[in-house]
């Protein structure tokens, strides 16, 4: 798997995203980027290669995975205002514990939120509703910072 990241800039997070992914592309795999479709459920995905990706993006930044396996990234400003209430909708049972026993309430609100986000972009099914099924950790080893951002990047493997 590669991973990139840029600064939106000028560009609009579609714009840097696929500005990004075409880089990744030449630097991995080389030639011209593939034809791109999108699912009857929003997820995009190259026709006729074995490749996957996935690209998220903030107000500053955009990120990219480029991967062999299906893969879903999100990414989230470390210093994001998060209202702590979405706790309450959004956190499993599992979930609720880690949070009401972390010192840090919004990052680990953030966390829970990058999993969650990055595993509907690996399924394919999106958000619909509250995401209060998950079981994931506030250990997660797929979570990162990277350029001052939360990052979670999340593969079938």
């Amino acid at each position: 798997m590669i991973l990139g990241c840029m600064e939106l800039g000028a560009l609009s997070g579609h714009e840097a995203g696929r500005l990004l992914l075409q880089k990744l592309w030449e630097e991995q795999v080389g030639g011209t980027l593939p034809e791109i479709a999108v699912t009857d459920r929003g997820k995009p995905y190259f026709v006729d290669s074995p490749w996957h990706f996935s690209i998220s993006h903030t107000k500053k930044r955009v990120f990219c995975a480029l991967s062999r396996e299906n893969v879903g990234i999100d990414a989230e400003e470390a210093d994001r205002d998060i209202n702590l209430r979405l706790a309450d909708k959004i956190l499993s049972p599992v979930e609720k514990e880690q949070f009401d026993r972390a010192a840090d309430k919004r990052t680990a609100l953030l966390t829970f939120w990058v999993l969650k986000e990055a595993a509907a972009k690996l399924s394919g099914e999106g958000l619909r509703g509250y995401p209060d099924h998950t079981r994931f950790s506030l250990e997660d080893s797929r979570v990162f910072h990277m350029e001052g951002c939360l990052v979670a990047v999340l593969t079938d493997a």
